[in-house]
Parts: structure tokens; sequence; C-alpha cells
């Protein structure tokens, strides 16, 4: 089954029919609160609550405080550092081959070779 298009009138409409329940609804809410109470009724519908201003700081001062923050962590670094310097390690010897054991990598590699090409070879002639 197709769905509908949603056009822009439909919302719209679909808005303002939502819009006329909920005000029924908050007149219903508000008789049964004056009707629990006895008092006026209270709206349902709470206003938020204002943000807190923000202080507002001027150039100078700003700069100051950067300054400040600036000095406090110069001042953290510089006693967190070592007094001397950690002795520097001395780079580790590059592992040789002996000969021995080059000639027997290169016997191997050969023989390797040579066999990946006898099986080459055979695959071609079938």
């Amino acid at each position: 089954m197709p769905t509908p298009k949603l056009t822009p009138e439909i919302i719209t409409a679909a808005i303002s029919g939502f819009e006329h329940q909920k005000s029924q609804i908050d007149e219903q809410i508000a008789e049964l609160r004056a009707m629990l109470s006895g008092g006026p009724a209270e709206t349902a519908a709470t206003p938020e609550p204002a943000k807190p201003q923000r202080r507002m700081r001027s150039l100078a001062v700003r700069r100051k405080m950067a300054l400040a923050q600036k000095q406090r962590w110069a001042k953290i670094k510089s006693e967190s550092e070592p007094a001397a310097p950690a002795p520097a390690k001395a780079p580790k010897a590059k592992r040789k081959l002996s000969a021995a054991a080059k000639a027997k990598l290169v016997a191997n590699l050969r023989k390797a070779r040579a066999a990946k090409a006898a099986k080459a070879k055979a695959a071609t002639k079938k």
C-alpha cells in the first residue's frame, strides 16, 4: 500500500490540529487541578527558566588571566622536569650473519627457486 505524500499543507494542518488538542487537554487538566485543590487553576505549561547572564570581561582582564595561566603552567612544568637529563642509551649494534649462515640461506633460496621453476615448467607441459 503506497504511503501518501506529506505536503507542507498537510503537515501544517496536522500541527494546528495537535496544538488544538493540546490546548483542550491543558484546559481539562487545569479544571481538574482546581477541583482537587479548591483554588484557582494553574496552567500546565511552565515557562522555561531564563539562562543566567555570562560575565563580560574586558580584553585587558582576559590578557592578564592568560598571562597568569601561562605562568602557572611554566611553574608546574619546571618543577616536574628532572634536574639532570637521563644518560642516553647506546644504540643497539646491528646483528650480522656469519658467513656459514649466509651461505646456508643462499643455498636454500637457490633450491626453492629451482623447485618453483620446475613446478612451473611441469604445469606448462600439461
